[in-house]
This record gives structure tokens, sequence and C-alpha cells, in this order.
């Protein structure tokens, strides 16, 4: 049983047609996965944002068509994978909402097992981007938490700027710049320099240089 401040993903099923969204219902079920059921575009909008781990969203429905709906997710900033459920002669349709960021599309009628499967892997994408979230969060949460002075030092040491540099420009002393530079490094959590550069490309400070990671 899921611990309560861990409940358990969540898988919308957005279709009009009442059969596949029971069939789909029971298929999730069947392997521990829980779903909630949506006829339409609009009433799965209205849910709260991010009570869904995985959307797997029709292409074709009465009222709001499934790329606009993915449209307006992607316009609130909902970061849940999308995976389309597309019947014969809906392939461009699929290919454009790939462009628009699905995470897949899966013809009509399903492979039960290629459903279950494309669906874990959604789950454990979503995972990894929300712990990658979190871990910007508290990154970004120790950088606001520096000296002015530090963050100022920071930023020009993952510009490249030695601590000679950093100190003339500044108006302080070289040794000033190393004593706040480490305890910048130690804060953030980073054992290196190359580590230093990369935490400041993760948070925004500066950009990352051509070909880098």
């Amino acid at each position: 049983m899921p611990h309560a401040t861990d409940p358990q993903p969540c898988i919308a099923v957005v279709d009009d047609d009442d059969g596949l969204r029971e069939s789909l219902a029971w298929l999730l079920d069947s392997v521990g996965l829980a779903t909630r059921a949506y006829a339409d575009g609009d009433a799965f909008l209205a849910a709260p944002a991010d009570s869904h781990a995985v959307v797997l969203l029709d292409v074709r429905m009465p009222g709001l068509s499934g790329l606009q709906v993915q449209q307006r997710l992607n316009e609130r900033g909902d970061g849940a994978p999308v995976i389309f459920m597309t019947g014969h002669g809906d392939v461009p349709m699929a290919v454009a909402a790939l462009k628009a960021g699905a995470f897949d599309f899966i013809e009509k009628p399903f492979n039960h097992q290629q459903l279950i499967d494309t669906v874990q892997q959604a789950l454990a994408e979503h995972q990894q981007s929300r712990e990658a979230q979190s871990r910007l969060e508290v990154l970004h949460d120790r950088y606001i938490a520096l000296r002015p002075k530090e963050r100022q030092i920071l930023v020009h040491v993952a510009e490249g700027m030695t601590s000679r540099e950093i100190a003339a420009h500044l108006g302080v002393s070289t040794k000033t710049v190393e004593v706040y530079r480490l305890r910048a490094m130690k804060a953030l959590g980073a054992a290196n320099l190359a580590e230093l550069v990369r935490l400041c490309v993760a948070l925004g400070l500066v950009e990352a240089l051509p070909g880098g990671d």
C-alpha cells in the first residue's frame, strides 16, 4: 500500500467511448495502476492540476479535440506525459501531437502489453522529471540563501574569471574571493569547480558552453 505522503500515481483516461474507458480502467487496474476516467476534454481540464501522473488522451472527441486539450495543458504548464490514443488514419495528427511534446501515441485497437509498457515508461519519466525539479528547487533555495557578494563571486567563477580578476572587479582581496567561493561551493554541495559550473548552468546563472552537457 502506498505511503500517505507518496500517493499512488493516477492515470487519466480521456475518451468519449464509455466501453473503452471501462476497458482501459480494468486493464490498468490489473497491473496495479489507479485510473480516473473523463468523457471529454472539458471534464478532464476541470480536474485539479497535477492530479494525474500520465494522461491517456483520445485524438478525436466531441468538443475539444485531443490536440486542443494538449495545447491547454502546455499553456498551463502541466508536466504530465501525454499518450495519445489514435484510430485508423489519425497518424498525421499523432505526429503533430508528438511535435507538440506528447510522450507517445498508440493505435486502436490496442496491444494490451504495449499500452501497459508505454504507460509504465511514461510514469518512470514523469517521476524522474519531478525528482529533477525538486532537486533544482532545493538548489535554488540554497543559492538564494547565499550572501549577495557570494552570489556575485559564484557567477563570476562560473563565467571563467580567476580569483584575481574577480577581486579586481569587485574591489576586494583575492583571499576574500577564495573564502566566499569555498563557502558558496559548500552551501551548494559542489565538490569541485566543474560541478560548481554545472550547478550554475542548471540555475540559469550562466549559459552552457556550445557542445556541453
